[in-house]
């Protein structure tokens, strides 16, 4: 028998909303009562589990049971160890308390769904992760190596796709400088070349400075003290770039300059005699004018910007060169899931990097063969290497380590910071805006025809950064 109350709100009330219906307390009590969470849950006489949902979680601990359950017309109460009631409902609580266990039970179905929706996709061979459960503090990374599905045969098939496909980029310019027409190759040469720096300029900025903040920033290599490490690293390339095409040209200068000198001296010792009756009838100072006029007209005629041209081509393709063998390593370390599509992306990628560095390379003096052949097939061959070095540690490679994540943004970060320069200076300013570009005082067909390409490189080598 109990004892009527007629308040059941009190200081210490809590509900208890049954995880399946009841009709009547039935029971004098509500045993084994433990914790899911912050929730605490009991089982009733008829063996059925029951939550309770207090307003406080009770600071004495969870008791082990409810004892005195009666109840008050269509509800039900029982009393907890200090005298205060609970409240069962035990009537048109099942939508309530069904809401509430199916809640509770698919939270981890919720917390699955939301890391499924992530989209995961890869940035020059290291997988990055965008999504709801990334931003909602999900598990920590896993930082090891990951076990992937790998289709040998068509890795190794595909390196020679890669290896046609850049040898057509580099070396059509090159053959397509040599047609006959001069108007037809003066079109080509302005399409080719205006199109190549756009490619050069986005490659920097988009795809190698943005793959080198991906590895700075990777959750793997920890916080990093310095936050502009990728910018850093970034300038410094560009540092290194200008200091190789300024010591370069200082020495391409002086030997010009020896060579020059000692060709004059050469050839006025020659003419000594045959000129020694007609300076008698000159001055001295109509002399050295003389001397000083051969100098300048020989060190004219001198191609000064052939061989420095070509340095700076060197110095392009050596950026372009760093990065394209870490895409060929990270192109085949990429999962099956997403190999193909990355592989056409690498493929565009690749051509259209060919036609950027073989125009450069097209335009330099001197014949085909040894020297442009040389610099154009290094580019060929560079990326299959980089891939058949990827074969050699597939299962082994971690692109998530320290260590990993430190020299690929290094090397990345280095080789934006040289396409940057060779391409901003060396290409589009030298171009557009130096004295002496071809751009720069050329008619208004030529300028809207190497804008339009310009431009042309520069989005569709932008887009390929949405993939690689």
């Amino acid at each position: 028998m109990h004892i009527f109350r007629p308040f059941v709100i009190s200081l210490g009330i809590a509900r208890v909303y049954a995880a399946t219906p009841t009709t009547s307390a039935q029971t004098s009590s509500v045993t084994g009562c433990h914790t899911h969470g912050s929730d605490i849950y009991c089982i009733d006489g008829n063996g059925h589990e029951v939550l309770v949902s207090a307003s406080s979680t009770p600071t004495t601990g969870v008791p082990a049971q409810y004892t005195g359950c009666h109840s008050h017309g269509s509800e039900s109460y029982c009393m907890d160890a200090d005298g205060n009631d609970v409240l069962i409902q035990a009537e048109g609580t099942e939508a309530e308390s069904g809401t509430t266990e199916e809640s509770h039970s698919g939270h981890a179905d919720e917390k699955s769904s939301s890391e499924t929706e992530q989209n995961c996709h890869f940035h020059a061979g290291v997988e990055h992760c965008v999504g709801a459960g990334e931003s909602e503090g999900g598990s920590a990374p896993s930082c090891g190596v990951r076990s992937r599905d790998y289709d040998i045969p068509l890795r190794i098939g595909t390196l020679f796709v890669v290896l046609v496909t850049s040898s057509i980029g580099v070396f059509a310019p090159i053959l397509l400088m040599k047609l006959p027409s001069a108007s037809i190759n003066g079109v080509v040469s302005t399409v080719i070349k205006q199109f190549g720096t756009g490619i050069i300029i986005a490659t920097g900025f988009i795809h190698l400075y943005t793959h080198a903040n991906l590895m700075f920033t990777n959750e793997c290599l920890g916080e990093l003290e310095y936050e502009a490490t990728t910018s850093a690293v970034v300038v410094a390339g560009i540092f290194i770039a200008f200091l190789l095409e300024y010591i370069g040209h200082r020495i391409i200068v002086a030997r010009n300059s020896k060579k020059n000198s000692t060709e004059i001296v050469s050839s006025e010792s020659e003419s000594q005699q045959t000129q020694q009756k007609g300076q008698d009838d000159h001055s001295p100072d109509q002399q050295q004018q003389c001397t000083l006029a051969g100098l300048g007209h020989t060190h004219g005629s001198l191609d000064l910007t052939g061989p420095n041209s070509k340095f700076s081509v060197m110095v392009m393709e050596a950026g372009i060169l760093f990065h394209s063998i870490l895409i060929g390593l990270t192109l085949v370390v990429a999962g099956d899931s997403f190999y193909k599509t990355l592989l056409v992306v690498i493929v565009f990628h690749q051509f259209f990097e060919g036609l950027a560095l073989g125009a450069r390379i097209a335009v330099l003096p001197g014949p085909i063969f040894p020297s442009k052949a040389t610099m154009a097939a290094a580019f060929s061959l560079i990326t299959p290497i980089g891939m058949a070095i990827g074969l050699g540690v597939l299962h082994t490679f971690n692109g998530n380590s320290r260590g990993t994540l430190i020299a690929l943004g290094t090397l990345d970060a280095l080789s934006a910071g040289i396409l940057v320069w060779v391409g901003v200076v060396d290409m589009w300013a030298r171009d557009w805006v130096i004295e002496g570009g071809e751009m720069l005082d050329a008619n208004i067909g030529k300028v809207l025809t190497g804008g339009i390409s310009f431009v042309s490189g520069l989005v569709l080598m932008g887009v390929l950064g949405k993939w690689a």
